[in-house]
């Protein structure tokens, strides 16, 4: 159900014709793999899985990775390069990003998956990240001619980048995820009406003080027609949801519109169940039913404070853009 990345630059190298790769994405909540093929700038996935070691939990006091999540995410890589080596990739790539990127004890992550899998991890920079869903996102036709605000929620940051075709105006990762989140406020199961009207608080004094000063003059009326566009896991499953998608299907993700009213809705389903039914409703992981609340949130936030009445979900972002600039091995 995903794909994965590795090292990328605002000029990617030309690509081979036909050329296979394999990617595994460390993330905040879940391990990736992507395995798919890569030709003239086309991707065309063959394997996509995903595990969640939660790598990031209970590191927002300490900043400190905990030693079974280590475990759990070297063995998670382990097995996912073994099931990448069955398609005989040529090269096999692992990045990590927030939580791997903040933590004190970054080195004893990278040391044990090395151990374990052999393969060397890539710890990549908020900017970087930034600039691989851009390229991920703007693979597709259908949005590459327009201007776009892209959103990326994550595990423990948010991505955001303004572009129009292959121009850049602003990408910045802000320290604002949804396990980040969860781990913050700590809601009562089920929630209280409380718990919700914090968390949407909380979203909105950050990106009041945060987002709006360096994005909000840029998408405003007086600019011109801007898409907002939701990429990564939180993104997807929303669509899930709304579409009743017991399993990821690219195909009717991609493109998919979510209107405000129906985001606001969504929140509201959500923040009104217990944990035990939240992991029951169809398109909705079990194992992803606990954050699914802060990276709804996130979103209708966004929506909300920047004033879009719509977003749009794509299924590209993060791991199509590093298929499509990875060039070196990690091995």
């Amino acid at each position: 159900m995903h794909w994965n990345q590795t090292y990328v630059s605002s000029s990617p190298t030309p690509l081979p014709p036909a050329c296979v790769r394999a990617l595994i994405d460390i993330g905040t909540n879940s391990v990736k793999l992507l395995v798919a093929e890569v030709a003239d700038r086309e991707v065309r996935p063959l394997h996509e899985e995903s595990e969640q070691t939660r790598l990031g939990k209970g590191f927002y006091e300490t900043h400190l990775l905990q030693a079974g999540a280590i475990h759990d995410t070297a063995v998670a890589v382990a097995r996912f390069a073994a099931r990448a080596a069955e398609f005989k990739p040529s090269t096999i790539r692992v990045f990590a990003t927030s939580a791997a990127r903040d933590a004190k004890n970054q080195a004893e992550l990278l040391e044990t998956v090395r151990r374990v899998s052999g393969l060397r991890v890539e710890v990549i920079s908020g900017d970087q990240e930034a600039e691989w869903v851009y390229q991920g996102v703007t693979s597709d036709p259908q949005l590459s001619g327009h201007r776009l605000l892209i959103l990326d929620v994550g595990g423990g940051s948010t991505e955001f980048i303004l572009g129009d075709g292959a121009h850049k105006q602003f990408r910045e990762s802000f320290p604002l995820g949804s396990v980040r989140l969860l781990e913050q406020l700590q809601p009562s199961d089920p929630p209280k009406p409380s718990d919700l009207a914090r968390a949407r608080a909380e979203v909105g004094t950050f990106i009041q003080s945060n987002v709006v000063p360096e994005v909000g003059v840029q998408v405003g009326a007086a600019c011109g027609p801007c898409w907002l566009v939701g990429t990564g896991g939180a993104s997807t499953i929303m669509g899930r949801i709304e579409g009743r998608m017991n399993s990821f299907d690219r195909d009717r993700l991609e493109g998919m519109v979510l209107k405000l009213d129906q985001v606001r809705s969504l929140v509201g389903r959500l923040w009104a169940l217990p944990l035990a039914e939240r992991r029951w409703i169809i398109g909705l992981p079990k194992k992803r039913a606990d954050v699914i609340l802060t990276g709804a949130v996130i979103y209708e936030g966004v929506m909300e404070q920047l004033g879009f009445p719509e977003m749009r979900i794509s299924t590209r972002g993060l791991r199509y853009g590093g298929l499509l600039g990875s060039v070196s091995p990690t091995a």
